[in-house]
C-alpha cells in the first residue's frame, strides 16, 4: 500500500510538473493568473535588486509556485487513481485476435483493432471477447470479474436478457458466435478510459458556471489592484509591485479554484470503483440534481427473464385448441417470452407443435401495439396485453378471462391473451422475479427526497403490484415508449431533474430526453448508445449510490465554495492595510491582529492560500459525506462550518504563520 501511495505520490508530482505549461494552464483562470503573478515575482527578484537581496520577492514567488504546484498536483493525483484502473484493464485485455466469419462463411483471424459493427465473431473457450456485442449463436460461461470485480463466472446465452457481452471478457466454456456492437475504439471501456484521461474529459455545465463566477471575483481584485497603481501616482506614494501581485494572489479565490477539476475527478472514480460507467462529467453532475427517477419494469425492477408458467384456456375452448393457437404466435417468435411459452407447449401437447404448410405472415411483437402473431390464410391470431387484444380484434374480454387476467396481475405476474377474429382463446401466465433489495433502496430514495416511478407497459394491477412489493411511489402502466417520453418531458416542465433507467429498445426515447439517463449493461445496445451512463452490474439498485455520488459532488463543490468566499472576505480585511500602511501610515489603525510588518502579513497571506489549499485536498478526494435522512441539515451544517471557518480560519491562520516568520524573517 506505502509502495502504491508512493508510486502515484511522485507520478503525481511529475503530472504536476507538466501542467505548469501556461498554454494548458490558461483553462483554469485564478492558478494561471497566479502562475503569471509567479513569474512576475521571479523576475522581479533576478532583474531588480537593489544594494541588498529582496527576500520578500523570493519568498513570494516561492510560495506562489507553491500554490500552482499544490494545484497541479492535486489534479494530477486525482487523475492518476482513475488511471490506475483503466491501465489495469488495458494490460488485462492487451491486444486481443479476433476470429472473424467474412462473406463466405470461412474464419479469418484479425486483430480486434479491425473489427466493425455488424461483423460476426467465433469466440471458443479461453478466448477473450475481442468487442463488445451481442451473442447471436450458443451460450457459454463467462469471466467478467475484470469489469465487474465478481470472482463467480456468468452464463450468458444467444437470444436471451443476458445476450450482451463485453471486450475484455473471457469465455471459460464452450463456444459463442457474436455480433460485434461497437466499432473499435467505441466500446464500453473505451469510454471509460477517455473519461478519465484529462485530455478527453469536457468542463461539466457547473463547472462552466463556477469558473466564470470565480474569473469574475478574480478580475473585481483585479482591477482593485490595479487601480492602487493610480491611487499611487495620485498622492505620489511608492507602492511595491511585489507586494500588489502578492496581495492579488491572495485574495483571489485560489483554493476552489485549485481544486475544482480534482473534485469533479474524483467523483468519476468514485463511480468507476461502483462499476458504473459515466460517458460524461456531465452525467455525474446531473445525478446530484436528480429528484425523480423513472424505472422501466422488466429487465430493471425484474431480472427480466419472463417465463411462460401456465395456460388457461377460455370457458368451452378445447385445451388442444388454444394450446395450438398459443404455438402459431409462437413459433417464430424470438423473444425470451415467446420461446418460454413455446417450451412450454411442446412440454404439455407436442402433438399440436406443428408448423404450418400453407402460406403465413408473421408479426414481431411491437411495443406501440403491445401484440404478436400470425396471419394464416384468412385466419389472424395475436398474443398480447388485454386491451391491446380488444383494440385489435374489437372484441370485449369475456368475464371469466377478465378475472383470469386480474387474478394473474395481482399476483404479480404478467397475463397474455391469446385470440383470433372469432373470440378469445385464453391467457397465457408469465412469470418473472423482483431482484433483490429493491424495497430498501427505494425506501432511502425517499430520505434522499427522491420520488420513483416505475414505468411499464404492463397492465395497471400488476404494476401497483411490483410498485407495492418494491416501495415505488407511484407507477405508469400500459405505457409505449411515446407515453413514457410524453410523461418525462411532463415531469422536466414541472421543474423536476428526471432520471430515466432501462434497458430496451422502449426505452430509448425517453433515454434519450432524461437528465440522467442509466441502461442496463445486459439492456440493449440501443439503450446503452442512447444513455450517458452504463451499469456494468444491471441493477437498479446502483442507481441510488450515483445519485449519492452526485449529490456529494455538489455538496463538495459548494461547501468549498463558501469556505473561499468567506476565506476572500477576511483576507480583505486583513491583507488590505498591509498594501497601504508603507505609504499611508493612518492605516496602521485597521491592523487589528497586530500583525509584526506589512511585508510578513502580505506573505504570510500568501503562504496561508498555499497550505490551505493542500489541507483542503483530501476532502476534494473523499468528498462531503451524505446520509440520506439528513441532506438538508447535512448541507446546512457543512455550509455553516465551511461558510464561518472561511471567515474566522484566515485571521487565525495568516496571525500564526505571521507569529512563526517573524521570529526569522522581517522584512
Amino acid at each position: 500500500m506505502i509502495k502504491i501511495f508512493s508510486d502515484e505520490f511522485l507520478l503525481s508530482i511529475y503530472g504536476g510538473l507538466e501542467k505548469f505549461n501556461p498554454f494548458t494552464l490558461y483553462r483554469n483562470p485564478i492558478i494561471f493568473i497566479t502562475e503569471i503573478g509567479a513569474i512576475l515575482t521571479t523576475l522581479q527578484f533576478i532583474f531588480f535588486q537593489r544594494e541588498q537581496i529582496d527576500y520578500f520577492a523570493l519568498h513570494v514567488s516561492l510560495w506562489l509556485w507553491a500554490i500552482v504546484f499544490f494545484s497541479n498536483i492535486a489534479e494530477s493525483y486525482a487523475e492518476i487513481r482513475g488511471e490506475r484502473t483503466t491501465d489495469f484493464i488495458r494490460r488485462s485485455r492487451g491486444t486481443t485476435f479476433a476470429n472473424l466469419y467474412d462473406q463466405d462463411g470461412n474464419l479469418n483471424v484479425v486483430s480486434d483493432k479491425d473489427l466493425k459493427k455488424g461483423d460476426l465473431v467465433l469466440v471458443r473457450k479461453d478466448e477473450i471477447i475481442p468487442a463488445d456485442g451481442d451473442i447471436i449463436s450458443g451460450f457459454a460461461s463467462i469471466d467478467e470479474s475484470l469489469f465487474t470485480g465478481e470472482l463467480h463466472p456468468v452464463v450468458r446465452r444467444a437470444m436471451s436478457g443476458s445476450q450482451n457481452v463485453l471486450a475484455g471478457t473471457k469465455v471459460l466454456s464452450n463456444e459463442i458466435v457474436i455480433k460485434v456492437m461497437a466499432n473499435s475504439g467505441e466500446g464500453v471501456l473505451d469510454k471509460m478510459v477517455d473519461l478519465v484521461e484529462s485530455s478527453s474529459r469536457k468542463k461539466t455545465h457547473n463547472e462552466i458556471a463556477t469558473t466564470i463566477l470565480l474569473s469574475s471575483l478574480c478580475i473585481i481584485f483585479l482591477v482593485m489592484v490595479a487601480n492602487f497603481q493610480f491611487f499611487g501616482i495620485f498622492y505620489n506614494a511608492h507602492l511595491d509591485i511585489t507586494m500588489q501581485i502578492a496581495l492579488l494572489a491572495s485574495l483571489i479565490p485560489t483554493t476552489i479554484a485549485g481544486l475544482l477539476n480534482a473534485i469533479s475527478i474524483a467523483g468519476i472514480n468514485r463511480l468507476i470503483k461502483k462499476n458504473v460507467v459515466a460517458k460524461s462529467g456531465q452525467a455525474v453532475e446531473a445525478a446530484g440534481e436528480v429528484d425523480l427517477v423513472l424505472l422501466d419494469k422488466t429487465g430493471t425492477i425484474t431480472e427480466g427473464n419472463r417465463l411462460a408458467v401456465g395456460l388457461v384456456p377460455a370457458i368451452d375452448i378445447p385445451p388442444e385448441e388454444f394450446a395450438r393457437a398459443c404455438y402459431l404466435t409462437s413459433f417464430s417468435d424470438e423473444t425470451k417470452e415467446g420461446r418460454s411459452i413455446l417450451e412450454l407447449v411442446k412440454t404439455q401437447f407436442p402433438f399440436v407443435c406443428i408448423r404450418p404448410r400453407v402460406q403465413f405472415d408473421f408479426f414481431p411483437f411491437r411495443a406501440e401495439t403491445r401484440l404478436s402473431g400470425i396471419d394464416l390464410a384468412e385466419e389472424k391470431y395475436r398474443k398480447g396485453a388485454a386491451d391491446a387484444i380488444e383494440q385489435f380484434f374489437q372484441k370485449t374480454i369475456p368475464t371469466e378471462v377478465s378475472r383470469v387476467v386480474k387474478n394473474t396481475a395481482k399476483e404479480g405476474n404478467t397475463p397474455l391473451i391469446v385470440a383470433n377474429q372469432e373470440r378469445i382463446l385464453g391467457t397465457v401466465i408469465l412469470q418473472d422475479k423482483i431482484k433483490t433489495g429493491l424495497a430498501d433502496q427505494f425506501n432511502r430514495f425517499k430520505l434522499l427526497g427522491v420520488k420513483t416511478v416505475i414505468v411499464t407497459g404492463d397492465n395497471p394491477l400488476t404494476a401497483a403490484v411490483v410498485a407495492k412489493d418494491v416501495q415505488a411511489d407511484d407507477f405508469l402502466a400500459s405505457a409505449n415508449p411515446e407515453q413514457k417520453l410524453h410523461y418525462l418531458k411532463e415531469q422536466q416542465l414541472e421543474g423536476h431533474s428526471v432520471a430515466m433507467i432501462g434497458d430496451g429498445l422502449n426505452d430509448v426515447p425517453a433515454l434519450l430526453q432524461a437528465d440522467l439517463a442509466i441502461a442496463m449493461n445486459n439492456g440493449t445496445q440501443a439503450a446503452k448508445e442512447a444513455a450517458n451512463m452504463i451499469d456494468l452490474d444491471s441493477h437498479p439498485g446502483k442507481l441510488f449510490d450515483i445519485i449519492q455520488i452526485g449529490k456529494e459532488l455538489l455538496m463538495t463543490r459548494g461547501v468549498l465554495m463558501a469556505f473561499t468566499l468567506g476565506s476572500d472576505i477576511a483576507k480583505y480585511f486583513v491583507l488590505l492595510p498591509a498594501l497601504l500602511i508603507p505609504v499611508f501610515p493612518g492605516f496602521s489603525v485597521m491592523n487589528f491582529l497586530h500583525l509584526s510588518t506589512p511585508r510578513n502579513t502580505i506573505l504570510s497571506g500568501v503562504i496561508f492560500n498555499a497550505l490551505i489549499l493542500v489541507l483542503l485536498v483530501p476532502l476534494s478526494f473523499r468528498g462531503v459525506k451524505l446520509v440520506p435522512d439528513k441532506v438538508n441539515a447535512i448541507l446546512k451544517k457543512n455550509l455553516l462550518i465551511y461558510g464561518l471557518g472561511g471567515v474566522v480560519f484566515p485571521f487565525i491562520g495568516i496571525k500564526t504563520i505571521d507569529a512563526v516568520i517573524s521570529h526569522w524573517f522581517v522584512t
